[in-house]
């Protein structure tokens, strides 16, 4: 151990300190629930924050790569031209929020049609930005817990604004950031070539609980699709963004 540390001096500390910062909660379909209450999340705003990068063509995968192992000289080859074109698809995923308030107020919260809510008054959920490229700070949605006791529940999603459906093709990944407590991950990793869009997580309200649902079910249609599986009950329409 000497040794090693000899090479790389503070190298252990800065090990114990990246496990520190990743302190988190992930979401899996065997693990889907955890009570925000029970973590200390009871005040302030809970950040919802979707990012994604796109995947590298599917060409090529696995069996390329095995095929470099058997070949070493590839493996200072580039990679071909045709492989990496196809494998970039250019998508736009949108974070959006229907929700259902303890009057039975019922809406959505999303970049189509300028919906972006307010934090400190009905339905209080804010939408900050609309990240049109997959970059590291991506789209965030707050929600304000000093005001949980009207908010019966909420029902947070993804989906592809243009005409690509590309889900298949991106790494995206949705994390909970609440005032209190580490915060809870869950990633879009299930294959859906053709799905527009995606119900990632559920908030409900139980008897003053705040309990979080992964859900992360993917359908082939857009909003109204979402609103039918969940019971929202709205009517819709065309919508549109401006685009800057």
């Amino acid at each position: 151990m000497g040794f090693w540390n000899s090479l790389w001096p503070g190298r252990e500390a800065q090990f114990e300190a990246g496990n520190a910062a990743t302190n988190s909660i992930v979401l899996t379909r065997r693990h889907s629930t955890v009570s925000l209450t029970k973590q200390g999340a009871l005040s302030g705003n809970l950040r919802v924050n979707l990012s994604w990068r796109m995947r590298t063509s599917d060409i090529g995968g696995r069996s390329g790569q095995s095929g470099r192992l058997l070949r070493p000289l590839k493996l200072f080859q580039p990679e071909a031209v045709q492989a990496h074109t196809q494998g970039m698809v250019n998508v736009d995923l949108d974070l959006g929020c229907m929700y259902e308030l303890a009057d039975g107020t019922k809406g959505v919260v999303q970049p189509l049609g300028n919906l972006l809510g307010d934090l400190n008054s009905p339905p209080y959920i804010r939408l900050s930005g609309d990240d049109r490229f997959g970059a590291p700070s991506g789209e965030t949605l707050y929600v304000n817990l000093d005001q949980r006791e009207h908010i019966k529940r909420l029902m947070c999603f993804v989906y592809i604004y243009d005409q690509t459906p590309a889900f298949d093709r991106t790494h995206a990944k949705v994390t909970l950031y609440p005032g209190n407590g580490p915060s809870v991950e869950i990633e879009l990793d299930e294959r859906a070539p053709q799905a527009r869009s995606c119900a990632v997580f559920t908030v409900e309200n139980v008897k003053n609980e705040l309990i979080v649902r992964r859900e992360v079910k993917f359908v082939y249609g857009f909003q109204s699709e979402l609103d039918r599986m969940y019971g929202f009950g709205m009517q819709w329409g065309r919508g549109y963004k401006t685009r800057t």
